[in-house]
């Protein structure tokens, strides 16, 4: 937890934005596997978390713009509760940590919110995106769960998109921080990337590091010799000398914060003359765009940026032809690349998701494009300093890809497909690093990048023979 005078500013800024009404922002509770008493891991909303930064079920909170007042609601717990968890902190304890000095019991929110509405004043919510609390919100605003997300406040939603893209010092020291354990893990997967190993023991191997810091993974590992599927979560295929493994795999701290890289890498440690030209490839287009990011720029440039290197690069081994203008313009590079360049990050990997992509990485009046591929860009806007985002460009031969445009055509004037079947069985190749814009440009965050370079990659892999 940072400073109570952290969640105190955050929380004045947020009143400041907003014109009048109940800022309603609801916790996360504890979420059943199989049966009532065995649960998942607990996570706490990310928004709820950097306002008042409490991580435990059970907690809803007010800011009520009018009154100018924060108010927390939750219960104690009772004996009950203590004999299976031990001696808790109160409430109102809690609360005094944040910076928050109003306090009552969950149950009378009910009667607050019933207040609010009756004397005609707004109440601000976003989005809810789990169960329980699309039917808390019912219960509070009887707004049924399918109408919610039309009727969450955009009011609500831009101010907070406009305070958390934007990533204060103690976040960014504390996101740099982390780098340390990201590095930890995947140079720990480049190590066991040999022959005879299971991809299952090395997605166990880095999860266990982030439980090793306190923390977990920052989302479902990727960890597969099939990189060519986007997000390949299954991990039962034996390794052989010369597969491509790619790792996408990122820390989550205690704090809640994430990390989010990917390398791809040869299995034994040397990259074949074919891997090798393919990953210098998207190598090149990862530099390209780590070089152009500065304050001021539009991410959908960088997209295009990277599309464009991509394209460049396959021309030359003979994949592709034609004017790189036209052909990325047309879309022929998303044969090999079907997916945006990065999103920001932040609380989430994919920060604030649930709020809306459109919102989050696109800027008023920018229109996100129907092409395919480029459709999928959750970052377009013009980056400023703090924003924290991802660099991940990638090369993929998806077999299901390549025989929907063979058999349609689709840019075959663009598109050497006889070459392109070549490297049907190929894989994938995707490199990812996490990027902080500055005052005067951007830099990688981490003390160190994880390998990266063809040399030291297998150089990597070779050290943990």
């Amino acid at each position: 937890m940072f400073s109570k005078e952290t969640y105190q500013n955050r929380r004045k800024a947020l009143h400041q934005k907003m014109n009048s009404g109940v800022v309603l922002l609801l916790g996360n509770n504890d979420s059943p596997m199989n049966y009532p008493g065995n649960i998942y891991e607990f996570r706490q909303d990310s928004t709820f978390l950097y306002f008042f930064g409490l991580d435990h079920p059970g907690f809803a909170a007010v800011m009520d713009i009018d009154e100018d007042k924060d108010i927390i609601f939750g219960n104690d717990i009772d004996i009950d509760d203590i004999i299976w968890m031990g001696p808790q902190p109160t409430v109102k304890e809690m609360a005094a940590d944040v910076g928050v000095a109003d306090t009552k019991p969950f149950n009378s929110l009910f009667d607050y919110i019933k207040n609010a509405l009756k004397n005609g004043r707004k109440v601000h919510f976003l989005p809810p995106y789990r169960a329980d609390n699309k039917i808390l919100l019912e219960e509070l605003t009887q707004i049924k769960p399918a109408a919610q997300k039309s009727a969450a406040s955009v009011e609500l939603i831009k101010a907070v998109v406009s305070l958390r893209n934007v990533k204060s010092p103690e976040e960014i020291a504390h996101i740099e921080e982390i780098m340390d354990v990201a590095y930890e893990m995947h140079t720990t997967s480049m190590k066991m990337a040999h022959e005879g190993v299971y991809e299952r023991e090395i997605a166990g191997t880095i999860e266990g590091i982030t439980l090793k810091y306190g923390g977990r993974v920052s989302f479902p590992v990727i960890l597969s010799k099939r990189g060519e599927t986007l997000h390949n979560h299954y991990h039962g295929n034996l390794l052989k000398t010369g597969d491509l493994l790619l790792t996408d795999a990122g820390f989550e701290s205690p704090l809640h914060y994430a990390t989010d890289h990917t390398r791809t890498f040869p299995v034994g440690g040397k990259f074949s003359q074919k891997q090798r030209e393919i990953y210098e490839i998207v190598l090149a287009a990862n530099n390209a765009v780590h070089e152009a990011v500065k304050p001021g720029v539009k991410y959908l440039d960088m997209h295009m940026l990277a599309c464009s290197t991509i394209f460049e690069g396959l021309k030359d081994l003979g994949l592709v032809r034609g004017d790189t203008e036209e052909a990325v313009a047309a879309g022929a590079h998303t044969l090999f690349m079907p997916h945006g360049l990065g999103h920001m990050m932040g609380l989430d990997v994919h920060d604030m998701e649930d709020l809306g992509e459109d919102y989050v990485g696109y800027e008023e009046g920018q229109k996100r494009s129907s092409q395919f591929g480029t459709a999928y860009l959750r970052l377009a806007r013009e980056l400023k300093p703090g924003f924290v985002f991802t660099d991940e460009p990638g090369i993929y031969f998806i077999p299901a890809l390549m025989d929907k445009w063979i058999k349609e055509g689709i840019n075959r004037q663009y598109i050497n497909f006889d070459k392109v079947n070549q490297y049907r069985d190929f894989g994938g190749i995707r490199l990812e690093d996490d990027i902080l814009i500055t005052e005067t440009g951007s830099r990688n965050l981490g003390k160190r990048r994880i390998p990266i370079d063809v040399d030291e990659v297998e150089e990597m892999v070779k050290s943990g023979k």
